[in-house]
């Protein structure tokens, strides 16, 4: 009996991975690439790291296994109807060709299997309501909490990509009271305040010294004062956001993954205590909870653009 697998393909500001995945949600032992991206890269590099992931795990496909298609999902903004990608954090790529790329290394291997592209936070929705936190609930925002602030919509059962496939991009909408860093010209931003690196830069400007979010979780561990404001501040600017779009969909449930969202349990005791402030009781009940995934989550997402398609419009 052969097995289904998809090509999951994840791009973001600073790697790109690939890895088989099988219609029951899991990874291929063996079949999990990376490689870098970045800001300063050039375009060929990008387009080398890309090659070289999806050409590896192609290579890992197992013989009793059967490619059924490739599902990318890549940082936004995007244009979903041509496939096309211009990830904020890779300056070399605006209106870059991505889907037929990918398409152009797949096909002549694999045939002529789908190729789907999204926004990495509908992936990264898609993999919580499969087999994550969000498993068996229709009113879903996944968030991813890193490098920048993503996010992606399921309302009523089905994915929400909006006109141009950039529905959920919750970390450029505007938060009350806060002020981050100059972020694509505003300060206002929930990424400005809240994602990884530019919760560092805050607290750099209190005296800490550290460069990483690593760093900052370490200084929160051992009773940091500045640290502790860094997590009040981020978490705060976060809880507000989630009430924001609570408010807008009757969320049931967030789930939140990336890197600096595991910087601190505490982190999420803050944003549900902001949550908890809001006025009205539908949005305080929104459920807020740590991905059920780890670092799995944007690959099993990627997949589940294949696997789940039937969700996406």
């Amino acid at each position: 009996m052969t097995t289904s697998v998809a090509l999951a393909l994840d791009f973001g500001g600073t790697k790109v991975e690939a890895a088989l995945v099988t219609s029951d949600g899991v990874l291929v032992d063996g079949t999990r690439f990376r490689q870098p991206t970045g800001r300063n890269a050039a375009s060929v590099d990008i387009e080398n790291s890309v090659r070289s992931v999806v050409m590896n795990s192609l290579e890992t496909l197992p013989t009793d296994a059967t490619l059924v298609g490739v599902g990318i999902g890549c940082a936004g903004p995007i244009e979903r109807s041509v496939g096309h990608v211009s990830p904020l954090n890779v300056p070399a790529w605006r209106g870059y060709p991505l889907r037929d790329f990918v398409t152009s290394i797949v096909h002549p291997i694999a045939g002529e299997v789908p190729v789907h592209l999204e926004m990495d936070g509908v992936a990264i929705t898609l993999a919580e309501h499969w087999v994550g936190a969000a498993q068996g609930v229709d009113n879903v925002m996944g968030m991813v909490i890193s490098t920048g602030i993503g996010g992606g919509l399921i309302s009523g059962g089905r994915v929400l990509t909006g006109s141009g496939g950039n529905a959920g991009h919750i970390g450029h909408i505007e938060v009350a009271g806060i002020v981050g860093e100059n972020t694509f010209g505003s300060t206002s931003l929930l990424e400005a305040m809240a994602s990884g690196p530019h919760t560092v830069a805050w607290a750099r400007t209190q005296g800490f010294t550290g460069t990483t979010g690593e760093e900052l979780a370490a200084a929160y561990a051992a009773g940091d004062p500045v640290a502790h404001d860094a997590i009040v501040r981020t978490g705060t600017a976060v809880g507000q956001a989630i009430a924001s779009a609570t408010a807008l969909l009757d969320l049931d449930i967030v789930a939140i993954g990336g890197g600096f969202a595991q910087s601190t349990p505490d982190l999420f005791d803050v944003i549900k205590q902001t949550v908890g402030r809001h006025h009205f009781a539908f949005v305080r009940k929104v459920r807020v909870v740590p991905s059920g995934l780890s670092g799995a989550g944007p690959l099993i997402g990627a997949a589940a653009l294949i696997h789940r398609s039937e969700l996406v419009p």
